[in-house]
């Protein structure tokens, strides 16, 4: 199991590795269009009658979301004042994501109103993984089948949270190609390029939601066990 969670390590590397080689390539072929990210943000914002969210440059590289809590599409700068394929792709998604807050996209909603529970299960799976490892006296105090139980429901919540990323990442990235052919802003190679760049973007949170649940599947596995 130990081995599987490191080849998922590995696999995540590599993944996020080459998500920012074809975003290095595609920030270097120009959108024909000449728009940047930021215009490409608002066009699309403007167009789908959404008015109150405003388009911001952030520091960092791949620092590019939107902020439901105060309707901002924050870009990096590279997809802010770039005009390229890739920040017209990336500044679109983003957008995408504004597209479900204000239509009240289901899987969004659910997975807004799972942040407060899964930063707590973040934070205490990292307190009983300390008190495992460096703790043993304390831990000493409760049945091991309750510890595991613990970490089996907290890590069940972060699974759950990171499956219910994906529809939320997918449809964002549909809405942004959408957009982006039917409004003219990229042609038919330009399509294909940001949809190759945006679907290498998706296959991080694959990658991380299946990581996310050979853990789950393990502490499972470590509980039945115990049982038996």
């Amino acid at each position: 199991m130990f081995l599987i969670l490191i080849a998922f390590m590995i696999i995540g590397f590599l993944v996020q590795s080459r998500l920012k080689s074809k975003f290095a390539k595609y920030s270097n072929i120009p959108l024909a269009t000449g728009l940047s990210g930021r215009e490409v943000a608002l066009r699309m914002l403007h167009d789908n009658g959404i008015h109150d969210v405003e388009v911001m440059s952030v520091p960092g590289k791949l620092t590019d979301h939107y902020d439901p809590t105060k309707k901002t599409v924050n870009l990096s700068p590279e997809v802010y004042n770039g005009r390229s394929v890739a920040a017209a792709a990336v500044a679109a998604h983003e957008v995408g994501h504004a597209i479900q807050h204000a239509t009240a996209y289901s899987w969004l909603e659910f997975r807004s109103k799972m942040v407060p529970a899964v930063s707590f299960s973040s934070r205490m799976m990292s307190f009983v993984f300390i008190f495992m490892f460096i703790g043993a006296g304390v831990i000493n105090m409760f049945p091991f089948t309750t510890v595991i139980w613990t970490i089996v429901i907290l890590q069940g919540i972060i699974t759950l949270f990171t499956l219910v990323t994906l529809p939320v990442e997918y449809d964002a990235s549909d809405r942004a190609l959408a957009y982006l052919s039917t409004s003219g802003i990229t042609g038919s190679l330009e399509h294909g390029q940001a949809k190759d760049a945006l679907t290498w973007a998706a296959n991080t949170y694959l990658v991380a939601a299946l990581a996310s649940l050979t853990q789950l599947a393990y502490w499972v596995m470590l509980l039945l066990a115990n049982r038996d």
